[in-house]
């Protein structure tokens, strides 16, 4: 099952990055972080940023240079640490006149992510009973600033983008244009945005969910496995019945 999440996340990575590189029509951001939830509390985070939200948002000892060398082995190391798995630091891209990257890391408990540097903005808590999942993220963070020689014209979007594996029961997501409720996606996504100039400055996002225990993934398995088994029967009574009915012509 580790194996099918880390092609299904590098399946869905790939379409996100050939998106932003390509300009297909979606609501672009400076920031996004996607994080995929599994069923068993563990969790994988795709990043794709600008280099230069990288240093404003985390700090980070980058070159914000738009014609700068990106070192994705420097980058790795920078982000590295026990209990995050940073499995992939794509090449860079351009928007805009600003390098981005994506960066994809895995952990076994979701709620480690709040002790690491590239996740440590946020604490997470998840609880569990026999119907209900608990999700809650709390976004802070330390304020930051743009980089030298880095100009934002104030319209730069940053997005929390949960993709959650059972259906949603509640979610206190607000549009950012009116503050009206936002809706779940398709897949079970929920999205949060920020604009940019309120992230640096750390305003804090609360980000709660209620979903149904167990797994989506799992249950669409059942019920294929089990449409799967059906079929295979169909067939096969299927064919014992022509093989009986060729017996008794045969016979007669």
């Amino acid at each position: 099952m580790h194996a099918l999440r880390r092609r299904l996340l590098a399946a869905a990575a790939l379409i996100l990055t050939l998106s932003a590189c390509g300009g297909m029509a979606r609501r672009q951001y400076e920031y996004e972080e996607q994080l995929y939830l599994y069923a068993d509390g563990s969790a994988a985070v795709v990043v794709n940023s600008s280099i230069a939200a990288l240093i404003a948002l985390h700090h980070l000892p980058l070159d914000p240079n738009p014609r700068a060398r990106i070192d994705r082995g420097a980058i790795r190391t920078l982000v590295s640490e026990p209990g995050l798995e940073i499995s992939r630091v794509s090449r860079p891209w351009r928007r805009h006149g600003r390098q981005f990257i994506q960066i994809r890391a895995e952990t076994d408990d979701v709620r480690k992510l709040s002790a690491t540097k590239l996740f440590g903005w946020s604490k997470y808590a998840v609880e569990e009973n026999e119907e209900t999942r608990e999700y809650r993220q709390q976004v802070a963070g330390v304020p930051g600033a743009a980089p030298a020689g880095v100009t934002w014209d104030g319209s730069e979007l940053v997005a929390f983008k949960l993709h959650l594996p059972s259906r949603i029961l509640f979610q206190n997501l607000r549009r950012l244009e009116d503050g009206a409720p936002g809706k779940t996606e398709r897949g079970n996504i929920l999205t949060w945005e920020q604009r940019l100039t309120d992230r640096i400055q750390a305003k804090p996002i609360d980000i709660q969910v209620t979903m149904e225990s167990g797994s989506i993934l799992y249950r669409t398995l059942w019920v294929f496995g089990l449409s799967f088994a059906a079929a295979i029967g169909l067939l096969a009574f299927v064919v014992w019945r022509i093989v009986r009915r060729g017996r008794q012509r045969n016979a007669a």
